[in-house]
């Protein structure tokens, strides 16, 4: 997404922050807007020259919002319309970047619900543990990924695997993901996860260790973290056994493996480097 768009999706989530704090009931609305902005998302994405005039940039911004809310403004409450105009006054590098916009803007609005539930970080967990369950579950992961298949097709799969175990917003982000897949479900999954920790001003640390951490040991790795990075970690805990002992811990780009496995391998390339001279 190029510097125009995200500014303008910057501006919109700055309204839609506000439509939430300031509602009588911040959770319905955030889970409407939500709701609201993903079937926006699907008519544009049916409709090439709908999404085409939404973000035209020979049109000023009256005439944007006036296509939209043609469109729109019988099918969506006054909150969803709102954040539609916010979006149509906006100057968006292209119609594909104002389309990711309201994908993340409808994301942000389960989020901020999940938050005002209470639930943010119980969300962030099941996303990424959701990710962790498909990465071992590779059938279920190929017929995910399948891209022959309807979206409708793959959320009712879904569905059928994380309905009653999981709260509403993380069904809903996590439907929604498998529907509109940008890489695989997996790190799809781990990439809204990430945004969840970013909402609640963290960055995500992936830890792989041969055993479970408990809550002690997990709060003392996020307190090491936080010293070599200067910010607040959040913990997504994976377990490998494979790697024999200790853990790798993956920020951003940054991978360091303290296991058993890593050491071993290390310590064979060595040996094999000294025997070569």
């Amino acid at each position: 997404m190029k510097a125009a768009s995200r500014e303008a999706q910057k501006t919109v989530a700055n309204k839609l922050d506000e439509l939430v704090r300031t509602a009588d009931d911040s959770v319905a609305v955030a889970a409407q807007i939500g709701t609201e902005l993903f079937l926006v998302v699907d008519q544009l994405d049916g409709e090439r020259a709908l999404r085409v005039a939404a973000a035209d940039p020979s049109l000023d911004a009256t005439q944007r919002e006036g296509i939209l809310n043609d469109v729109f403004g019988a099918k969506v409450a006054e909150p969803t319309r709102q954040i539609l105009h916010a979006a149509a006054s906006q100057e968006w590098s292209s119609s594909r970047d104002m389309r990711r916009g309201l994908v993340h803007l409808g994301r942000r609005a389960l989020m901020l619900g999940a938050q005002g539930q209470g639930q943010l970080e119980q969300v962030e967990s099941e996303l990424f543990q959701l990710s962790v369950l498909l990465e071992n579950e590779k059938q279920l992961t190929q017929l995910l990924s399948d891209r022959t298949a309807e979206a409708k097709q793959k959320r009712g799969l879904l569905a059928s695997v994380i309905y009653g175990k999981v709260t509403m917003f993380t069904e809903a982000l996590a439907l929604q993901v498998i529907g509109r897949p940008e890489r695989n479900p997996i790190d799809d999954l781990a990439a809204v996860a990430a945004e969840v920790a970013e909402l609640r001003g963290k960055t995500v640390a992936r830890v792989a260790t041969a055993e479970a951490l408990n809550e002690s040991q997990r709060e003392a790795l996020a307190g090491k973290l936080h010293n070599i990075y200067g910010q607040d970690i959040a913990i997504h805990t994976e377990v490998d056994p494979s790697l024999l002992g200790g853990m790798i811990v993956r920020v951003g780009d940054e991978e360091i493996d303290g296991s058993t496995r890593g050491k071993i391998t290390r310590l064979r390339a060595d040996l094999a480097a000294q025997m070569a001279y």
